[in-house]
């Protein structure tokens, strides 16, 4: 299965009719992540067809509004909605305090478990894992504690080589499992068939680094390097870095710069200011940098197979 991310906002500040602020959605592994939660999210999630249902970890960046306010109204739906599912918010201290605030003040509390997980650390640690994934945080610089998240699938089983096991009437569906788990086999004669003859390599894991409201940071790199697909916001031009230096945002060109020297596959930018009409520009300033770069637009499905 790919890795899946839908657009379903990327616009900084305040939403309009056509800009919706900071969320996404990232199928990985057959789990259903989302990704900030910006005003309007449910109804974005409406839209373009995600089942609310499938939604079990919301990772929220920074307590800055266009990030997080659509998160009360998101739970608030699912209580309509009669979801008994536990919903885990990964998110900074302190979100625990308002969205429990206003599911007690709107007489709005949840009829399913409800868990908040807060995060203060300023290093990067590991903030949920399974057998299939493992999400990491990214410690970014903005003007209130914030951070990124890489989402990382784990290497998975091998794959048969169903040339190798026809040619071996001893090895039955039965068997199959182990091989894939690693495990020679012996033949009833003594003989040991090693794994290695029998199945292939496993596909490689594949990495989504999502780096939310930032400054230009390149102690990020290690954390994200070799990753398939890097978002990085890019609120402004190279025209009006001091600004971005000023509210420790990012511009294009230092995207692209950040996803040069990580050696990611792809770059997606947004969280675009609405002083500029035209979101083209961005891209043309980000692939003097880093060719295969995309802009993040409502809607937008990219897909890692």
């Amino acid at each position: 299965m790919s890795l899946k991310l839908t657009i379903l906002g990327c616009h900084s500040a305040t939403p309009r009719v056509n800009a919706h602020p900071t969320a996404q959605y990232l199928e990985i592994k057959n789990h259903n992540f989302l990704i900030d939660c910006g005003e309007g999210t449910q109804v974005q999630l409406r839209k373009y067809g995600v089942k609310f249902s499938k939604i079990k970890h919301i990772f929220i960046s920074h307590l800055h509004g266009d990030h997080f306010f659509g998160l009360v109204g998101l739970i608030s739906t699912f209580r309509l909605l009669n979801r008994e599912t536990e919903l885990h918010i990964y998110g900074p201290k302190g979100i625990k305090e308002i969205i429990t605030l206003q599911l007690k003040i709107s007489n709005s509390w949840t009829h399913y478990p409800l868990h908040f997980h807060e995060l203060t650390n300023t290093a990067s640690e590991l903030i949920f894992e399974d057998d299939k994934v493992e999400v990491h945080t990214i410690p970014l610089n903005h003007r209130i504690y914030t951070n990124g998240f890489l989402f990382k699938e784990k290497l998975g089983e091998r794959k048969l080589n169903i040339t190798a096991i026809t040619n071996y009437k001893e090895i039955e569906i039965c068997d199959f499992q182990n091989l894939k788990n690693g495990r020679d086999f012996k033949l009833k004669n003594g003989t040991i068939l090693k794994n290695e003859d029998l199945t292939l390599d496993p596909t490689p894991p594949k990495s989504y680094a999502f780096c939310s409201d930032t400054t230009y940071l390149p102690a990020i790199i290690p954390i994200i390097k070799n990753a398939n697909c890097l978002y990085h916001e890019s609120t402004f031009l190279k025209d009006k870095e001091n600004l971005a230096l000023t509210t420790k945002h990012s511009t294009a060109e230092q995207a692209a710069k950040i996803a040069l020297q990580a050696n990611v596959q792809q770059l997606i930018i947004g969280h675009y200011s609405g002083r500029y009409k035209n979101i083209e520009v961005f891209k043309t300033e980000a692939q003097e940098i880093f060719n295969n770069t995309h802009l993040a637009e409502a809607g937008k499905v990219f897909e890692i197979n």
